[in-house]
């Protein structure tokens, strides 16, 4: 099967990973991709939805290799009063080298891994993340949560998608404080902030793998929208 999409160069992972990236765009319009276009980029990215086995299979034909799963999630969010046990807290610029620190340590095992990243990246990709969301230039806000000495324990950042749609960034634990409902009561921060924005839809995505994740989302009530596949490949991946 011929695969008809265009390649969108992705600048900023290019720079940021020193790696020539691209991205497939699919398009029943666009002429079918050759060796020849997908070798003048080091990484070639695809994400397919789950159902289009043959645009799986015509990927796998071209080199293309399977990375990770991600199941993407819908919550609704309702009028009723949510109580969450602190008031919302905004994180400032001054929290920023902490939750980079963070997200460093807890953001290790995603799609961006070996062999198509180094070790670290995965890890520097989500502290440059949550940087953005307490600045406001990517996520729009970053939520603490602090323990009674006003230590961080955990995060969530959130995007105004606009239409009364949301969608949650990140979301962590600071290691060590685990099994303690950090998780829930991030989500229920999420969702007042949600309330307080009148916004009616929080979407979140999440890896197939995170098994932890999808059971406190589907705990507070989210649906699996769509489910998707990341397949890669390398200039130098076999045909």
């Amino acid at each position: 099967m011929s695969i008809h999409a265009n390649l969108e160069s992705l600048a900023w992972e290019s720079q940021f990973f020193g790696l020539s990236t691209a991205r497939l765009n699919f398009s029943s319009g666009s002429t079918a991709l050759t060796v020849a276009d997908l070798d003048k980029y080091a990484l070639v990215q695809a994400k397919v939805a789950s159902q289009q086995t043959a645009i799986i299979d015509g990927l796998s034909a071209l080199g293309f290799s399977f990375v990770e799963g991600e199941i993407d999630l819908l919550l609704s969010i309702g009028s009723e009063d949510i109580h969450p046990e602190q008031a919302l807290l905004s994180a400032k610029k001054e929290d920023i080298p902490v939750l980079k620190a963070v997200a460093a340590r807890v953001f290790t095992a995603s799609r961006f891994r070996i062999p198509w990243y180094q070790p670290d990246d995965s890890g520097r990709f989500y502290a440059v993340w949550v940087e953005k969301a307490v600045l406001g230039t990517f996520d729009h806000e970053c939520l603490l949560l602090n323990d009674e000495h006003d230590q961080i324990v955990g995060f969530v950042t959130l995007r105004d998608l606009g239409n009364r749609e949301a969608r949650i960034g990140l979301l962590a634990a600071v290691p060590g404080n685990h099994h303690q409902g950090i998780g829930t009561k991030l989500m229920s921060a999420a969702q007042q902030w949600c309330q307080n924005h009148q916004i009616q839809r929080l979407r979140v995505a999440t890896q197939i793998s995170n098994t932890t994740a999808l059971r406190l989302y589907t705990r507070r009530g989210a649906l699996i929208e769509s489910t998707a596949y990341w397949l890669y490949r390398g200039r130098n991946d076999s045909i």
